[in-house]
């Protein structure tokens, strides 16, 4: 065996770290990989016009003969959103529970993707590879059907936790099953990647149990219709929605076509449970008088096209606010949508509204571990080594000083960003390089079409405007025989700057004639003169500097 390379596992983050969002990782062992979880995060307000940002997956198709299957821990948008993307160009088995499964079909069938071999798993069993077993252990999330995975190797055992939170009291009765962390933790843990999402929050989570109590109370005294805008996926809220209106006789609306979506999956596979008749058609809302009504919508965040939202502004087609109206924000504002959820609410009040949301009441509680209940997945877990994942980077450094507070050695903890590569043998861990791991933008039907140059132009025009010059020359000798027009759009308004608009023809004029007098003809020197002339110009008279677009042509 002399000379032999010593085996060796990889761990390759492609999201999740330094930021919220698009949760994935590739783990890597002999000749096969696997990849936890395959999820999107909403764009940053500098990315115009983007839908969603999905991981890199260069490396992964570079390795897709090796790859053995994609594990999902749980059905949120962040851990399953990027499955049909990646789906279209590696068709591999998709593995995960009958919630999180029912999610992905939905998903998949609204991008016509139907020939992708989804495993239905349950808590507690194995999947057997050639160089893995992975593991499904039950855990606690703001989810059903949320599982920790236990991916097993000859060199020892990676834990992912996946998002989680210990909740004593959960709506399905579902404990985390602590016991059999615990036991892997006994006969030793080689690895632990774990939520960071709450790390800085100190203390417990609340339990869910804790929001039931606060419906139960809001819809007891109050006397007017009930909105309650949640998390489509959150299908324990929803339950709790349920049950206190089915409590108070109170008939449900659905609106958001996500919201509808999750209930109608959820109720076919039995994880979330309705009363038959509870739910009515939206059209029908005017038969009965409203406090015998309760809609469920989209929109906790502020999407301006979710349906809390449109309500706010008037633009939905069935719904509208009523002064009296109570609506709860059951929610807490992803960081970035403060500014989104802060204005809805506010057209909420506006309209007449009684607005309950987080900082007034337990309307929403967390579905991530605070400080003691990683501790104690820490405690139990005791790995050898630790990456903190799921959070941006302060997350991370904080996730990885709680570690270390916890004894264990600065140098068997990995606080990395997305792309590092994670080297670990029997003997040591190390950073061993990176892989392509940048955002991958989605614009429509366009997928990483859109890049820096695309965007930079679209903040150019957002901030200063567009200017079109269409000029037309003599192909003989280049003299100009129409032009120069001029074309404004979110510059300034023409017929209001005459003048600076018959200034800025002249400069144009100019810059074409200084060119024919040195018998300048190429299209691209031209352009660039009428874009030099009138930029300096522009920025002279108004201080601004809109995108300039110089159009010639010849006859």
């Amino acid at each position: 065996m002399l000379g032999r390379k010593p085996t060796k596992i990889r761990i390759i983050p492609l999201g999740g770290l330094k930021e919220i969002g698009k949760n994935m990782t590739v783990i890597e062992y002999k000749d096969e990989m696997i990849i936890v979880d395959c999820g999107l995060s909403f764009p940053e307000d500098e990315m115009l016009g983007i839908d969603i940002v999905i991981p890199d997956i260069t490396y992964v198709m570079k390795n897709k003969d090796k790859v053995k299957g994609i594990f999902l821990t749980h059905g949120h948008e962040d851990h399953i959103g990027a499955l049909p993307y990646v789906l279209k160009r590696i068709n591999v088995p998709v593995y995960g529970t009958q919630l999180t499964l029912g999610l992905v079909e939905t998903k998949l069938k609204e991008h016509k993707i139907t020939d992708v071999h989804l495993q239905r798993v349950e808590a507690g069993t194995t999947t057997q590879l050639e160089s893995f077993e992975v593991e499904f252990i039950r855990s606690s999330h703001s989810i059903p059907d949320a599982c920790a995975l236990a991916i097993h190797t000859s060199l020892g055992v990676i834990l992912h936790t996946g998002d989680f939170k210990i909740d004593y009291t959960p709506i399905d009765g579902q404990l985390i099953d602590l016991q059999r962390i615990a036991e892997l933790g006994k006969k030793g843990i080689l690895l632990m990647m774990a939520d960071s999402t709450n790390v800085e929050r100190p203390g417990t989570t609340m339990s869910e149990r804790n929001v039931g109590i606060t419906f139960e109370n809001i819809f007891s005294s109050t006397k007017n219709r009930i909105i309650v805008a949640t998390f489509a996926s959150n299908v324990h809220r929803v339950q709790q929605i349920v049950n206190a209106a089915y409590k108070y006789n109170r008939k449900i609306v659905i609106s958001g076509r996500s919201m509808v979506n999750v209930v109608s999956v959820a109720q076919e596979l039995g994880t979330l449970v309705i009363p038959e008749g509870l739910i009515i058609d939206v059209n029908h809302i005017d038969q009965y008088d409203d406090h015998e009504i309760v809609i469920i919508t989209t929109g906790s965040q502020g999407e301006t096209m979710a349906g809390l939202s449109r309500m706010a502004t008037s633009e939905h087609r069935k719904l509208d606010i009523r002064a009296g109206d109570t609506v709860i924000i059951s929610a807490t504002p992803i960081p970035g949508n403060e500014k989104l959820v802060s204005r809805v609410i506010n057209q909420l009040f506006e309209k007449g509204a009684d607005v309950i949301y987080e900082s007034l009441a337990d309307v929403h509680v967390s579905g991530h571990a605070c400080q003691e209940e990683l501790k104690l997945m820490h405690r139990l877990a005791n790995p050898k080594y630790f990456i903190p994942v799921h959070g941006e980077f302060r997350h991370l450094k904080q996730h990885a000083k709680l570690a270390e507070n916890l004894g264990m050695d600065r140098e068997n903890i990995f606080t990395l960003q997305n792309g590092n590569i994670v080297e670990i043998t029997k003997d040591y861990a190390k950073l061993a390089g990176n892989v392509p791991a940048g955002p991958v933008l989605v614009d429509g039907l366009g997928v990483g079409d859109v890049g820096n140059i695309v965007l930079r132009d679209r903040k150019h025009l957002a901030e200063d405007g567009l200017m079109v010059v269409v000029v037309t020359i003599s192909k003989e000798n280049g003299k100009i025989v129409a032009g120069p027009d001029i074309i404004s759009r979110g510059f300034v308004y023409v017929r209001e700057s005459e003048v600076l608009m018959d200034e800025a023809r002249q400069i144009v004029k100019a810059a074409l004639e200084q060119c024919e007098q040195q018998n300048i003809k190429e299209w691209a020197v031209l352009k660039s003169s009428i874009r030099d002339a009138l930029k300096d110009f522009l920025y002279e008279k108004t201080k601004r500097r809109p995108m300039i677009l110089p159009v010639i042509m010849e006859v």
